[in-house]
């Protein structure tokens, strides 16, 4: 199943804020981290976050190039 959704850019602005606030957490969170099993969780959590967050920032210079 594919949703899609769609955001203004000031919507688009705040989720990433808002991941890559997260985002640093998540990697003190890892670091600390002695469970292979939550460890495992939080690699793929990171990995799902860093590419919302590069999407995001492409959306955002995609409709910069766009008059």
């Amino acid at each position: 199943m594919m949703a899609n959704v769609e955001l203004n850019s000031r919507e688009a602005g705040l989720l990433k804020e808002i991941l890559l606030r997260y985002y640093s957490d998540i990697r003190f969170e890892i670091a600390d981290t002695d469970d292979k099993e939550f460890l495992k969780f939080l690699k793929a959590r990171e990995a799902f976050m860093r590419g919302l967050i590069k999407r995001l920032e492409k959306a955002e210079l995609d409709g910069m190039s766009t008059p």
